[in-house]
């Protein structure tokens, strides 16, 4: 059967996943490659956070690709193809959701602007910021390899870190201004955006090669910081701060991503025993998971889930804590509650899915090929989602698809040769014509023009 070598063909610990998140490192630019976050509930934060202040600047927000870097570092950058990058390091970094807001809104002042296009960016090496653009995008979702340890679920895009793009002052300054334009549009005050500059004013002064990140990018200078001040202590919105809604699940996201990328002993200084407010909790049991505390860390989450029964994520968590623990069985039931309350979410869905395969039980693995359809009807290039569905087809005995499904999860990783051995290897068994058969025949097409560009 198809199953077995394919799970030779992946670590151990990317089997060992439960989690709507889901982190794996890039196979491009070996030298100088990151990776994505993908987290349903940090995504949400995000577009909630994002959407008004898209729309307030004229852009479509289905049409603008926001994107979590798994990078302390404090950076927040724009590419062609309308697609905004934010380093973790400037989510942990930002006191309040209206700092982040105002980063954001800057960087979208660049898109509105067309700042990308009249600089020299389209000049610049395949290998820097147009790779993502031009031939990975949002759609080239990475399933591949976890050799650090997954954490993260639900499948992450190919990305390879790169120079973000430098812009002149003059149009840094006009990004400042369109921010401005669009917090006060939304009824927001962009007091953070003045309280992050100067948060870091000293930036102004150092060489680049000692600045952070962003401000390599983004030249600060004290007549741009003055020239918002002056806007923004005139605006009839100075003084307005984030609801208490928004603050919190600030807070919720960054106790995540520290319990997540933080080693556990770092979590427990920064959240101790005595906090016992809910992001101290859910870092807490993120924390407790990773240090192999299965006591504590559960007793953490259902301190939270006994608080907040309606939280998808909570009992998300859970599952993943019991799952990893080998309880695969016992987390059947978080993992179904947490799709329950947040229905259609194809990260929870997988997340379901590959609790429900550790069963080998017949109608519970059939239940996963519809979870996994599911999802993947919403993101077709899931690479661990196509992972996952073949090997669903292996249990079942049905080696065409799941070869095919294999094709699927090698071409959502960009290995174009792996692509193509499996879409041959599902045509000889599949029935001719039929779609399956079909998106084989465009998989060897395409890998086949890839594979000839490569080797060019």
């Amino acid at each position: 059967m198809l199953k077995p070598s394919y799970k030779a063909a992946l670590p151990k610990a990317f089997l060992a996943v439960i989690s709507a998140i889901f982190l794996v490192l890039s196979q491009s630019l070996p030298a100088m490659a990151q990776s994505l976050l993908r987290d349903t509930e940090i995504e949400e934060t995000l577009q909630d956070f994002t959407t008004p202040i898209l729309r307030a600047a004229g852009l479509s927000p289905s049409s603008v690709d926001l994107f979590l870097v798994n990078d302390n570092s404090l950076n927040a950058f724009v590419t062609r193809g309308q697609k905004i990058f934010l380093h973790s390091g400037i989510i942990l970094k930002s006191d309040t959701p209206n700092q982040l807001k105002g980063v954001i809104a800057h960087e979208a002042g660049h898109i509105a602007g067309g700042h990308i296009v009249r600089s020299d960016y389209g000049n610049r090496s395949a290998t820097g910021a147009w790779l993502i653009a031009a031939g990975i995008g949002l759609a080239a979702i990475l399933a591949g390899e976890a050799s650090a340890g997954a954490l993260i679920l639900g499948g992450s895009q190919q990305f390879g870190a790169i120079e973000a793009l430098a812009y002149s002052r003059v149009n840094e300054s006009a990004a400042d201004q369109y921010a401005f334009r669009y917090m006060e549009a939304t009824g927001q005050s962009s007091q953070g955006l003045i309280d992050f500059f100067d948060r870091f004013r000293a930036q102004e002064v150092l060489s680049n090669a000692r600045r952070f990140p962003y401000f390599r990018g983004h030249p600060l200078s004290s007549d741009r910081i003055d020239a918002l001040r002056e806007r923004v202590e005139d605006s009839p919105h100075t003084g307005k701060i984030d609801s208490e809604d928004h603050q919190h699940r600030l807070e919720m996201a960054k106790a995540k991503l520290r319990g997540f990328l933080d080693g556990p002993q770092i979590v427990f200084s920064y959240y101790p025993p005595e906090d016992q407010s809910k992001p101290a909790r859910y870092a807490r049991a993120v924390a407790h998971f990773k240090n192999a505390d299965l006591k504590n860390g559960l007793h953490e989450i259902d301190s939270l889930i006994e608080e907040e029964p309606g939280n998808p994520y909570f009992h998300e968590l859970k599952a993943q804590i019991l799952y990893e623990s080998g309880q695969g069985a016992k987390s059947i039931t978080p993992a179904r509650r947490a799709l329950e309350l947040k229905p259609d979410a194809p990260l929870l869905e997988i997340a379901l899915a590959t609790s429900l395969l550790e069963t080998s039980d017949r109608p519970q693995v059939e239940e996963a090929v519809k979870l996994l359809k599911s999802a993947l009807n919403r993101e077709s290039t899931n690479g661990f989602g196509w992972y996952t569905l073949s090997r669903a087809y292996g249990e079942l005995g049905q080696e065409a698809l799941a070869k095919y499904a294999t094709a699927e999860q090698a071409y959502a990783v960009g290995d174009y040769q792996r692509a193509r051995s499996f879409a041959k290897r599902a045509q000889e068994d599949l029935p001719r014509n039929e779609p399956h058969w079909r998106r084989a025949a465009d998989i060897i097409v395409i890998a086949d023009t890839k594979n000839t560009k490569r080797r060019r």
